[in-house]
């Protein structure tokens, strides 16, 4: 009987250690790479919320920096949510804004800085509230 409880905590104790398969780890990066493309999402939504909320001229380059910086930050899930967004978002105010392109090249590029994470501040105009 002790020979078999020794032999079952043995095995318990090995197979715990030992390397998952390779399709469970795929399965748990893409778990993990979905969770970051989710909260990175969230990132990109606070972002723009604060921009609206803030209502601020001028601010708008500060706050493409910072949703694309917090999303990057969460992983590679995230900054690919960022730049999903981004893109879609200036490919869609080319459009229908009218706001020419180069305005669209400047947010893209803020988009960019912040997804290869430079500080957002780059792009914060003065006398915006501290509370952004």
């Amino acid at each position: 009987m002790r020979l078999w409880v020794c032999i079952a905590l043995l095995s318990t104790v090995l197979c715990a250690s030992a390397d998952r398969p390779a399709i469970v780890q795929g399965m748990i990066r893409a778990g993990q790479f979905a969770r970051d493309a989710a909260r990175g999402s969230w990132d990109m939504y606070r972002a723009y919320r604060d921009m609206r909320e803030a209502n601020y001229k001028g601010a708008d380059k500060y706050f493409h920096a910072r949703g694309n910086y917090d999303a990057a930050r969460r992983g590679p899930g995230g900054a690919w949510a960022a730049r999903v967004i981004s893109d879609a978002r200036e490919n869609w105010q080319g459009r229908v804004s009218g706001r020419g392109a180069e305005d669209t090249r400047l947010d893209q590029e803020a988009n960019a800085w912040g997804r290869r994470g430079g500080d957002p501040n780059r792009y914060r105009p003065k006398g915006l509230p501290s509370k952004y």
